[in-house]
């Protein structure tokens, strides 16, 4: 099915481009490029493609204003990429109609998993929120490495899911600190440390050699796909 899937890049930065096309194609996807805006809604237009990664910034025509004009005629999966971090901007590309996004520096291991994640949302297949050799089963707040179901507390089975879904994102320890407030309300830096600790055992329990979570000084944790 991959080999028959087209995916367009709309990128400027040539290298990330052709990093993202590599990757992809890697995956069995056919994939496209265009570089200016207006020619790749005019694209989109003519040729109709299963998913778009979608830069905001592009010379005559932003992504924003792409993404706004698709969703008049399509509802064609649309991550977008982009090195604006502030919390606005990523609710506009959102409220525009965009499906997910990604922040630069992102991993393109990443976007592919973004990517196959979007693309059987829109195929109608049962979605089940997996990466290679994790799945998150969100019904039994349960997640299982190689089939076998991990022994998680609450706040760690939300912490761990977060890394999943994000592989190679670093998040913070306030980040962290937020993701588990909702059970734990007087947590501080030491307790987010000692959830990653438990964590890091009991994934290493079952994945003997892999060292899935990684400490980044004086920022907070990095989840890494394992081999």
């Amino acid at each position: 099915m991959e080999a028959s899937t087209r995916i367009l890049i709309v990128e400027d930065d040539l290298k990330i481009a052709a990093l993202l096309k590599d990757y992809l194609i890697a995956a069995g996807y056919l994939v496209a490029h265009e570089v200016n805006g207006r020619v790749a809604l005019e694209q989109i237009r003519k040729n109709l493609p299963d998913l778009i990664l979608l830069d905001l910034m592009l010379p005559e025509l932003d992504g924003i204003s792409i993404c706004q004009e698709v969703r008049k005629f399509s509802q064609v999966p649309i991550i977008i990429l982009t090195a604006k971090v502030d919390e606005i901007d990523r609710l506009l590309g959102l409220e525009t109609g965009a499906d997910d996004y990604v922040c630069k520096p992102f991993s393109p291991r990443e976007v592919v998993a973004r990517t196959k994640v979007h693309l059987r949302r829109s195929s109608g297949k049962p979605l089940s929120t997996e990466l290679p050799r994790f799945f998150i089963d969100r019904e039994q707040l349960r997640i299982l490495v190689d089939a076998h179901p991990l022994s998680l507390t609450p706040v760690e089975f939300r912490l761990l899911s977060e890394f999943i879904m994000h592989p190679e994102r670093v998040f913070s320890r306030q980040q962290l600190l937020d993701f588990a407030h909702e059970d734990q309300r007087d947590i501080n830096d030491r307790t987010v440390d000692s959830h990653i600790k438990n964590i890091r055992k009991k994934i290493q329990a079952r994945l003997p050699g892999n060292e899935c979570l990684h400490s980044v000084y004086g920022v907070g944790y990095r989840f890494e796909l394992p081999l």
